[in-house]
């Protein structure tokens, strides 16, 4: 007869290899993908390295579960917001509003999300996370346009444009600690986002 884990022993396995993503995510937000070696999770952990091939055949699988897992989380927030109650536009300022704020109070994790350089493996699932990002933002967008909120416009461009645009002003600042440029940035970021959509730029009432 096969061997069976017990309950038991699957829910210690599965406590595991939650405590090694949750290190491995702290690693990484700390000194990025290229740095966070199998031995520097495993340390992390307080385990042996050998341990964490035994909930993970790769570093690479490893990696991808940890950015699947943060990367997650984020789209879940943006939907929760662009979901949530308001005008479409107003929705859409408060979609970047919190996107924003969250990826520069946890700089490290937002810019390996982001930008930092990666393995293929964590390559492809950002740019899978990319057209996540996109469809999100093309719904509101695609929802003002058809409420008379936003001019006609093509939602799947502006939708990209948006998603490369809000990347790409928060790639410098997420490389530094100047926590007094935050607000000022919030503001400038969202009125640029608005633009793009054709949106007025002061919050709707």
């Amino acid at each position: 007869m096969a061997y069976r884990k017990t309950p038991a022993e699957i829910s210690r396995l599965e406590a595991a290899r939650e405590r090694l993503i949750s290190c491995a995510t702290s690693v990484v937000a700390e000194v990025g993908w290229s740095q966070a070696s199998v031995t520097a999770v495993a340390d992390s952990a307080g385990i042996a390295a050998g341990s964490v091939y035994q909930h993970f055949p790769s570093k690479a699988a490893l990696a991808v579960e940890v950015f699947r897992r943060a990367a997650g989380r984020e789209v879940e927030v943006l939907g929760e917001v662009l979901h949530g109650p308001g005008d479409p536009v107003e929705r859409l300022r408060r979609g970047v509003e919190v996107f924003a704020r969250r990826a520069l109070e946890n700089r490290g994790l937002a810019y390996a999300l982001l930008a930092a350089p990666a393995e293929p493996a964590v390559g492809a699932e950002r740019l899978d996370f990319r057209r996540r990002y996109r469809a999100l933002w093309a719904e509101v967008v695609r929802e003002g346009t058809e409420t008379g909120r936003l001019p006609p416009q093509n939602a799947e461009i502006t939708a990209a444009a948006l998603t490369g645009a809000i990347g790409e002003v928060l790639v410098d600042p997420l490389g530094t600690p100047d926590e007094n440029t935050t607000e000022e940035l919030l503001t400038d970021l969202t009125a640029a986002a608005l633009r793009c959509a054709g949106a007025p730029t002061a919050p709707t009432a």
